[in-house]
C-alpha cells in the first residue's frame, strides 16, 4: 500500500532510560474513494516508542485503490484479520502474484527498492493492518525479501478468555515465524468478556499496542491505561534492562480486539517520504531517481 508523496518529515531519536509510555493516541481517519478508509498512526505522535515502526493504518478496502508503487528502505507488512471477506492479490517484483487470505500476514523487506500492489478480488472486502517498519542503515541497501504466513500455520494461544495469534515471534511459550528483517513479534488477539493476556516484553524492547474494537486495560510497571476502540499506545524501555510483563484486560461489556507489535528498536534518524523511509535527504532524493527511471523494476498491469 502507497503513502502520498508529501513533504518529507524527519526523526530523531534520544534512548530512554526508563520505562516511557507515549500518550493515548486517537487514529486519523482518511478515506480514499469509496473504496477504501482507515485510521492512521504516524511514528511522530508516539514520544519515539513506536520506533521500529514508522506508520500503521488499521483500514478496510473493497476496490483497487493505489495500483503499483514503490517502497524502499523499510518494510512494508500486510496483517488480515480473520474477519476479512474474499481475496487479496499480492504482487511485486520479486516475482509473487498470489492471493492472501483471511488471517494471513505477508511481510515485503523492500530494502534497496521493489515494486508492489495489492489489490482485493472483486467482491472482496479486505480488513486488516498496513504497517511501514523501519529498516538499520546497514539493511537499507540490502535486496528485497519477502514472507508469506498463512492462517493455517499461525500458532493460537487460548486461555483466560482469550484467543491470540501468534503472526510472527514468540509469546506465552508459543513461537511463531521470523521475519525477514529485524526480529518482532505481532500478536492479534481476541478477549471475551473479562478476558486478559499478559506478554512479556524483553529486555530492551518497544511495544505498540492498538485496541482493534472494544475497550482495554493495560497494566506495566505499575501503570495502568485505558484503550477505548481506534486508540493507540507505544512503550519504551531501552536502557532500564529489564523484561516487562504486560497486561491486557477486557475492560468494556463487549469482546475486544487487539493489535501488538514488540521488537527492538532501530534507533536511528530517518526521513520519510511517501512510500520511502530513507536515512537523508539526499537519500530520499536519490531512490526517487531511481524510480523514475525505471531501476526498481515494472509488474505487468496488462492482466490488472
Amino acid at each position: 500500500m502507497n503513502t502520498p508523496m508529501t513533504a518529507t518529515q524527519s526523526t530523531e531519536y534520544t534512548p530512554a532510560e526508563q520505562l516511557v509510555v507515549s500518550p493515548v493516541v486517537d487514529g486519523n481517519l482518511f478515506e480514499i474513494g469509496r473504496g477504501f478508509s482507515a485510521l492512521s498512526f504516524r511514528e511522530s505522535a508516539f514520544a519515539e516508542a513506536m520506533d521500529p515502526l514508522v506508520m500503521v493504518d488499521h483500514y478496510k478496502m473493497t476496490a483497487a485503490t493505489f495500483g503499483p508503487h514503490p517502497h524502499a528502505g523499510l518494510s512494508a507488512v500486510s496483517v488480515l484479520f480473520e474477519d476479512t471477506q474474499g481475496r487479496f492479490r499480492n504482487r511485486d517484483t520479486l516475482g509473487n502474484d498470489f492471493d492472501l487470505l483471511p488471517g494471513d500476514l505477508y511481510w515485503l523487506k523492500a530494502g534497496s527498492g521493489i515494486i508492489h500492489d495489492e489489490s482485493p478480488r472483486p467482491g472482496s472486502s479486505i480488513h486488516g493492518l498496513q504497517v511501514f517498519v523501519n529498516l538499520p542503515l546497514s539493511s537499507k541497501t540490502s535486496a528485497p525479501e519477502s514472507l508469506h504466513v498463512t492462517a493455517q500455520s499461525v500458532p493460537v494461544y487460548e486461555g483466560q478468555g482469550s484467543r491470540v495469534r501468534i503472526l510472527l515471534g514468540s509469546s506465552q511459550g508459543l513461537t511463531g515465524q521470523s521475519s525477514p528483517a529485524l526480529p518482532m513479534t505481532i500478536l492479534d488477539g481476541k478477549l471475551a468478556l473479562d478476558g486478559q493476556f499478559s506478554h512479556l516484553l524483553k529486555a530492551g524492547e518497544n511495544a505498540w499496542v492498538y485496541a482493534v474494537a472494544g475497550d482495554l486495560q493495560l497494566s506495566i510497571s505499575e501503570q495502568t491505561i485505558t484503550l477505548h476502540k481506534g486508540q493507540s499506545i507505544a512503550m519504551s524501555a531501552l536502557g532500564n534492562g529489564q523484561v516487562q510483563a504486560l497486561q491486557i484486560v477486557n475492560s468494556g461489556g463487549e469482546q475486544a480486539h487487539f493489535a501488538l507489535f514488540s521488537a527492538q528498536p532501530v534507533a536511528e534518524a530517518f526521513v520519510q517520504k511517501g512510500p520511502f523511509v530513507m536515512a537523508s535527504e539526499a537519500e530520499i532524493e536519490r531512490i526517487e531517481a531511481e524510480y523514475a527511471a525505471g531501476k526498481l523494476g515494472h509488474l505487468n498491469t496488462l492482466d490488472e
